[in-house]
C-alpha cells in the first residue's frame, strides 16, 4: 500500500517534476500557524457555499416555464443545466487553483461579488442566448464555494477536518437541493426571474460579510499562473488517491445529475402533471439525504471513508430500482419515487464527502489544486450525465433514464471494487 493511500505526501522519486513542488515542511508549518475556525465563521462559510452553488440549480424545476417564456425547445431549455455545470467545471479548473497563489479571503470575496453581477444578467435575459451566457458566467464564478471549502479545511484542526468538510458539504448540498424549492415557489409569486434577482442581492451581502469576518490567509505555491495550472493537472500523474477518487466522484455526480435533470420532465408530464412550485418542493425530500454529509465526515475522521464509499455505492445502485418503479404515477409509484430520491441523494453525498476528506489529506500545501482537480472531474461527470439524460429522455423516456442511471451506478460499484482490490495487492 502506498503512502499516498494513507493521506501522506506522495514521494516524487529520483526525478521530481518541478510542476508540483513538494514542500511539506514550510507548508505544514504555515497551516499550523493559520487562524483557527470558529463556529460563527464556519456557519458563514457554509451559507456562502450553499448560496454560491445554488445559483446553478434554480433552472431545474423551471425548465418548462423558462422555455415557454423565451420560446425555447425542450432540448435547448435542458442545456441551461448543462451550461451551468460546464461553466462551473471551467471555474474549478481555471479559478480554484488561484487559492494556492492569491490571498484566499480576497479571492472568495471577488468571486461572490462577480456571481451577483452575472446573476443579474440571467435575471434580465430577453432571449436564450443571453440566458445561456449569464448562466455560464454565473457557473464560472460560483466556484467561490470550492475556494471556501479548502480554506475552511486549512483553518480546521486535522482531527476535525472531516466534520468541517461534512458541515460545509451539508450547506452546499442544501443549497443545491433547496434551490429547486425556492425557485419553484418564487416562480409562482413573481415569475422565474425573481429567484435570480433575490440571489444576486444575497450574494452581494455574502461578499461583504466574508470581507468583514474571514481571516487573511495566503499559501503561496511559488509558481506563476500557467505553471500553477500545469501543476494541477500533474497531480493526477503523481497521486493515485486523487485519480481513483476523481473517477468515483465523476460517476457519482453523473448519476445524481441523471436523476435531477430528468425528474422535472417526469413530474411535469402526464404521469404526475405537477406545477413548478410542487416540483420545487421535491428538493425538500432530497435535502433529507444531504445530512448524510455530516455523518460521513465524522466517519471519515475515524478512518472509515473507504467503507462508507462502498456501502454508499451499492445503495446508489439499488436506488434506481425504486426510481424505476416511480415512473407510472399513483400513490405507490410516488412513494417509490420519493424513497429512491432520498436513498440516491444520501449515498451520493456520503461518497462525495468521503472523497474530499481523502483528497484533502494528500498534500496540504496544494489543497486548492487538489480540490480543483477533483471537483473538475466531479462536475465533468455531472455535465456528461445531464447531456446524456437530455438525449435518453427523448429516446426512451423515464425507463431509458433509469437504465442509464443504473448503468452509471454499476460502473461506480465496479470502480470502487477495483480500487479496493488494487489497494490490497502488494505493489499495486
Amino acid at each position: 500500500m502506498t503512502r499516498a493511500a494513507h493521506g501522506a505526501p506522495h514521494p516524487t522519486g529520483p526525478h521530481p517534476t518541478p510542476a508540483v513542488p513538494p514542500q511539506p515542511g514550510p507548508k505544514a508549518a504555515a497551516e499550523a500557524a493559520a487562524p483557527r475556525l470558529t463556529r460563527g465563521t464556519l456557519l458563514l462559510m457554509t451559507v456562502a457555499a450553499g448560496l454560491s452553488v445554488a445559483s446553478n440549480y434554480f433552472a431545474q424545476p423551471l425548465l418548462d416555464v423558462i422555455g415557454h417564456d423565451l420560446h425555447l425547445s425542450t432540448g435547448t431549455a435542458a442545456l441551461v443545466v448543462t451550461v451551468a455545470q460546464t461553466g462551473y467545471g471551467l471555474g474549478l479548473l481555471l479559478l480554484v487553483p488561484l487559492g494556492d497563489l492569491l490571498e484566499r479571503r480576497r479571492l472568495a470575496v471577488v468571486l461572490c461579488a462577480l456571481t451577483a453581477v452575472f446573476l443579474t444578467v440571467t435575471a434580465s435575459a430577453p432571449n436564450g442566448a443571453l440566458l445561456l451566457a449569464g448562466t455560464a458566467l454565473t457557473g464560472l464564478t460560483s466556484v467561490a464555494a470550492q475556494v471556501v471549502m479548502p480554506f475552511a479545511a486549512t483553518l480546521s484542526a486535522p482531527a476535525e477536518r472531516g466534520r468541517t468538510i461534512g458541515t460545509l458539504m451539508t450547506g452546499l448540498l442544501l443549497g443545491i437541493l433547496l434551490a429547486r424549492t425556492a425557485a419553484g415557489l418564487l416562480a409562482e409569486v413573481g415569475g422565474w426571474r425573481t429567484v435570480y434577482w433575490l440571489n444576486a442581492a444575497l450574494m452581494l451581502l455574502i461578499a461583504l460579510l466574508l470581507r468583514l469576518r474571514l481571516p487573511t490567509l495566503r499559501t503561496t505555491a511559488g509558481l506563476r499562473y500557467p505553471a500553477l495550472l500545469r501543476s494541477t493537472l500533474a497531480l493526477f500523474a503523481h497521486e493515485p488517491v486523487l485519480r481513483w477518487r476523481a473517477a468515483l466522484g465523476a460517476l457519482t455526480f453523473a448519476g445524481f445529475s441523471v436523476l435531477w435533470t430528468a425528474l422535472v420532465f417526469l413530474l411535469s408530464g402526464p404521469a404526475y402533471g405537477w406545477q413548478e412550485s410542487t416540483i420545487g418542493l421535491l428538493g425538500l425530500v432530497g435535502a433529507a439525504g444531504s445530512f448524510a454529509a455530516s455523518t460521513a465526515g465524522r466517519l471519515a475522521d475515524r478512518g472509515l471513508a473507504h467503507r462508507v464509499t462502498g456501502v454508499s455505492a451499492f445503495l446508489l445502485l439499488g436506488s434506481w430500482g425504486l426510481l424505476a418503479a416511480g415512473g407510472t404515477g399513483g400513490a405507490w409509484s410516488l412513494a417509490a419515487l420519493l424513497a429512491g430520491v432520498i436513498v440516491l441523494d444520501l449515498a451520493a453525498h456520503a461518497i462525495h464527502v468521503s472523497n474530499q476528506n481523502l483528497v484533502y489529506g494528500v498534500r496540504p500545501e496544494a489543497r486548492n489544486r487538489l480540490n480543483s482537480a477533483y471537483m473538475t472531474s466531479y462536475f465533468a461527470g455531472g455535465a456528461a450525465g445531464s447531456a446524456l439524460t437530455s438525449m435518453v429522455w427523448g429516446l426512451g423516456g423515464w425507463g431509458g433514464v433509469c437504465a442509464l442511471g443504473a448503468g452509471v451506478a454499476l460502473a461506480l460499484v465496479a470502480t470502487w471494487a477495483t480500487e479496493r482490490l488494487r489497494r490490497r495487492t502488494p505493489h499495486a
